[in-house]
């Protein structure tokens, strides 16, 4: 990949210092450094995955993941003493980091990250609406904060923080605790994931198609779906939850199960920072019930209720983007697309991603293995490979779809989507003929595939959640 960033200057091998790498995660990329007071890390696990359905915080129902793969969970109800959680940042550090997000020049040099690290992130962050980002070298760069930094700079970018009158110290607190509740030992439903699709949604959001018709609004949602879309994902798929009486899944009565919580969890943080506190209640909680639609259509066993209606729509030709449900719609098919979208990067970004979400396949099968369960389809390692269920998962669901997408959208990126997937898959398909330790990586121009509208016959259930 040719990228302006990739400069020679970094050695990316060289060690974090221990100064950095105990400032993980907050304005100062720092949540838990005591050198500001950060609160006990006991307080912090209890409050993991908290969910308020009650908005005047005084008895509040949370409700926990605090086990991951199918362990105890826990129901609590607590006054609000008991759950505060000192997180709000000094002034000092709100000063230093405003000066550092408008690129002046930082009067007392604290030690946060290199200047040649960060440099590099600014120089990335520049190209951010490349479809060969590099999230990797992004997240790296930014000490593991690329999805706080990625989603503060685009919120930033198109002005919303002005225009809809955002604190900025309760968003960066809210994106904070997002990238927080993301779980960090998921090979694959982690908070990097999160900042690629949102990176991805970037892409699609300034589409000619979109960028027109959108409003402001619109791109809000978009990009705080994108940020929040897996949020709390335990690393296990819905069949999982549902077999092993998973409170979640009772919860939402076997429906969406994932999704809904992704949605509430994200509702929780909202509520919790008071980010919009400052609207009208009917407004925010309009804001409330758009973000929920958006993730909920994030479910893959709804995938052909929803490819369906996006097909009627082109081939009927009355999608009209003035009308605010058919916008809506239009986004939430872009979040699917960003969410599945790991198919049609370059393949050495590609790669990574197939390797991480089959091991985290692989990891649900050694549980349920374990615990003597019927292992879910795609989950044993003993009888699957990285490739087949690529190539499974690219004809049966990420094909379909793309292909729909660049009926609606036939711009140069969607030519290179589907460009890059018809090379990764018939690269999978030459691994799985002929195995070989490091086979060459496919030609690094992908050429225009024909449009198509092949049919899908993905059942429920037959592919893990892969969004």
């Amino acid at each position: 990949m040719e990228v302006c960033y990739q400069l020679p200057v970094l050695p990316l091998d060289r060690p974090v210092p221990k100064h950095v790498l105990s400032r993980r995660g907050a304005i100062s990329f720092s949540s838990s450094s005591s050198l500001f007071g950060a609160p006990d890390p006991r307080q912090l696990s209890q409050r993991r995955g908290a969910i308020s359905y009650d908005s005047s915080d005084q008895t509040a129902l949370y409700i926990r993941m605090l086990a991951r793969l199918g362990g105890e969970s826990e129901a609590a109800v607590g006054s609000a003493p008991e759950r505060r959680v000192r997180r709000l940042l000094s002034l000092q550090r709100y000063l230093h980091s405003s000066r550092l997000l408008r690129g002046v020049a930082q009067q007392i040099p604290l030690p946060i990250l290199d200047e040649d690290y960060t440099g590099q992130a600014r120089c990335m962050l520049e190209k951010v609406g490349n479809w060969n980002f590099d999230i990797f070298l992004f997240d790296r760069l930014t000490n593991g904060n690329s999805l706080i930094t990625l989603t503060f700079h685009l919120l930033d970018q198109y002005g919303l923080v002005e225009l809809f009158r955002l604190d900025v110290v309760r968003l960066w607190r809210f994106l904070v605790l997002v990238q927080e509740d993301y779980h960090a030992h998921n090979p694959y439903h982690n908070a990097v994931h999160a900042a690629d699709v949102t990176q991805a949604m970037y892409c699609y959001l300034r589409e000619p198609a979109l960028s027109k018709s959108l409003t402001s609004y619109d791109i809000l949602l978009g990009l705080l779906a994108a940020a929040t879309h897996d949020l709390d994902h335990p690393g296990v798929n819905q069949p999982f939850l549902i077999k092993t009486d998973h409170y979640l899944a009772s919860l939402y009565k076997n429906t969406s199960v994932l999704e809904n919580h992704h949605w509430k969890s994200a509702v929780g943080l909202l509520r919790e920072t008071g980010l919009f506190s400052h609207l009208p209640a009917e407004d925010s909680l309009s804001l409330e019930r758009d973000l929920g639609s958006l993730i909920l259509a994030t479910d893959i066993s709804r995938q052909n209720d929803y490819l369906s209606r996006f097909r009627l729509h082109l081939d009927q030709s009355n999608l009209c983007l003035s009308n605010a449900s058919h916008r809506h719609f239009v986004l939430q098919m872009a979040l699917k697309c960003a969410d599945i979208c790991n198919p049609c990067r370059p393949w050495e970004l590609s790669k990574q991603w197939s390797d991480k979400v089959t091991e985290e396949f692989f990891q649900q099968g050694d549980v349920e293995k374990k615990h003597k369960l019927e292992v879910s389809p795609l989950c044993d390692r003993a009888n699957n490979t990285v490739g087949n269920i690529q190539i499974g998962f690219m004809t049966y669901v990420a094909e379909p779809l793309f292909a729909e997408w660049s009926r609606f959208s036939d711009t140069r990126l969607s030519q290179t989507m589907l460009g890059h997937m018809g090379l990764n898959k018939a690269s999978w398909g030459s691994r799985e003929q002929s195995p070989s330790p490091d086979p060459p990586p496919p030609p690094p121009t992908p050429p225009p595939l024909a449009q198509s509208s092949p049919k899908t016959n993905l059942r429920e259930g037959e592919y893990p959640d892969a969004s």
